[in-house]
């Protein structure tokens, strides 16, 4: 049973979403704030977090922040706006999805799902073993990804995304394409989210000294680049 901590400061809020993932089968608990999904975290090491970004005193954002200097935790966070804004800062410190309030608890639950068969490799068969493309590493088994030895830290959807881009490195990937790898086709998400998504492994693969990690073709996609130092 999958250990779910829902962070929200309004009771309403946190109890629709417990009445959905309990009825999904999954365990909840329940962190009012950020200092107290901190502690929880650390102390039951959830499977997945849902975290509200707008919380007075310590937002979602900088739980998020904190959680990522020792943890990997999955991450989907709530937005009470439809800002653009709020949804890149969230994917880019290190955020696996978001949901924008009002929400379908039904579409909550598929995008926890998501992240969850992915984090546990569920679907993954076809590419169970390494992936090895110029100095980048891709072990499935292990959701792992590294260049020249360092570790990405990749969210689950980032390596999803970059897993299958790499299972067929010169095949260009549309967004749709990418969509699907991602989220096994359960869920929309808009381009822009793709498109925040590729902007954050370009980002960590250049913080591991590979620039040309992902390759733009302009009107059709995204393929993988030469993925070298």
């Amino acid at each position: 049973m999958h250990r779910i901590l829902v962070v929200d400061d309004d009771p309403h809020i946190r109890d629709v979403i417990c009445f959905a993932l309990e009825k999904a089968g999954m365990a909840v608990e329940i962190a009012r704030n950020g200092s107290e999904a901190l502690r929880l975290a650390e102390l039951r090491a959830p499977d997945l977090i849902v975290l509200d970004i707008g919380m007075p005193e310590l937002d979602g954002l900088e739980v998020c922040r904190r959680l990522r200097r020792s943890s990997e935790v999955p991450i989907l966070f709530l937005s009470a706006r439809s800002d653009e804004i709020d949804r890149i800062l969230g994917l880019e410190m290190g955020g696996d999805d978001y949901v924008t309030k009002p929400f379908s608890p039904r579409e909550l639950v598929a995008r926890v799902n998501v992240i969850l068969r992915r984090r546990n490799g569920a679907g993954e068969t076809r590419e169970a073993r390494p992936l090895n493309h110029g100095a980048l590493l891709i072990d499935p088994a292990q959701h792992s990804a590294s260049f020249a030895g360092l570790e990405l830290g990749l969210t689950v959807i980032e390596f999803a995304m970059l897993t299958a881009m790499a299972s067929r490195p010169r095949v260009v990937f549309g967004r749709e394409q990418l969509m699907g790898a991602a989220y096994d086709g359960r869920v929309h998400v808009s381009d822009r989210t793709i498109d925040s998504h590729i902007r954050n492994i370009r980002a960590k693969c250049a913080a591991a000294g590979c620039a040309n990690a992902i390759e733009t073709v302009h009107g059709l996609g995204f393929r993988l680049g030469p993925c070298e130092a």
